[in-house]
């Protein structure tokens, strides 16, 4: 079976979503506990296999799990949620970073083994909801990260020409409000991927649930999050290193300009006074 993820949006209105999911043929699972208020969960009656029950992930953050969906009930899902997204991303964009991995149902404890997932087939259905939340949850960080990926490399190509420029001594061809927009840009993204996410520390939903915590951390670290989270900081700090530079070298040049100005002053001042005691 399969569980895929998809990224599609900054936030989701969750409350609206459900009222529209559920009239359009989805029903709402509200067997998760209180402190897992993040997340809307809905179920159809559409599966994939037969072996396992349809159900969707939908985390506030702005990534989605499907777990043994049709494409045709997916695709019905994805139109749906387009209504209730918060600033959406590209289209191709989300369909290109997606992260998908397969699933089945076996006997014994679940666990994530060479890439797949294993589910306890013995689970009640709460626990079972559960155990898949916990895998969702890393899945939809990975998914996000990848959007912030992407972001991050559109940004260092951006600004890639400068240190060309400033190399060779050119002019920069930036002007101080050009620099403070690609500054703003950068500390943005900083802020999402460090502290408006759940990328630097394991959410307090696990902290007293050693087995989902169990679940959650393998999957993080067999989706490599804590590797990609360091290379995406490293080129962050680059970038602020070149836009902290580019500030200096404007300011410098506002202060040389400054400098300039007050000594073409003092010398029509002295001018003045020498033609005024001449004359």
């Amino acid at each position: 079976m399969q569980c895929i993820a998809f990224a599609t949006a900054d936030n989701y209105h969750l409350a609206t979503l459900g009222h529209d999911l559920v009239s359009n043929g989805f029903y709402e699972i509200t067997d998760l506990p209180r402190d897992a208020a993040n997340v809307l969960v809905v179920g159809t009656e559409m599966s994939l296999k037969p072996d396992d029950h349809g159900i969707i992930f939908f985390f506030r953050e702005g990534s989605v799990v499907f777990w043994n969906v049709p494409d045709k009930t997916m695709k019905l899902a994805m139109r749906i949620l387009e209504r209730h997204e918060i600033q959406p991303y590209e289209i191709a964009l989300v369909h290109w970073e997606n992260e998908e991995i397969n699933y089945k149902m076996a006997e014994g404890n679940s666990k994530l083994l060479n890439g797949n997932i294993i589910l306890n087939c013995d689970l009640e259905p709460e626990q079972a909801i559960l155990e898949k939340f916990a895998f969702s949850n890393a899945l939809s960080l990975s998914v996000k990260l990848a959007i912030w990926e992407v972001a991050v490399d559109n940004f260092v190509e951006s600004i890639q020409s400068i240190p060309e420029m400033l190399k060779s001594g050119q002019k920069l061809k930036l002007s101080r409000a050009d620099v403070m927009q690609k500054i703003g840009e950068l500390f943005a993204l900083r802020h999402r991927i460090n502290l408006s996410s759940d990328l630097l520390m394991t959410p307090d939903f696990y902290w007293d649930r050693e087995n989902l915590e169990h679940l959650y951390d393998k999957t993080y670290q067999f989706l490599s999050l804590n590797r990609r989270v360091k290379v995406i900081n490293e080129k962050l700090q680059h970038c602020t290193e070149l836009t902290d530079l580019m500030r200096n070298h404007l300011s410098e040049k506002h202060s040389l300009r400054l400098e300039w100005m007050i000594v073409i002053l003092i010398t029509i001042e002295v001018m003045f006074e020498l033609a005024r005691v001449l004359f």
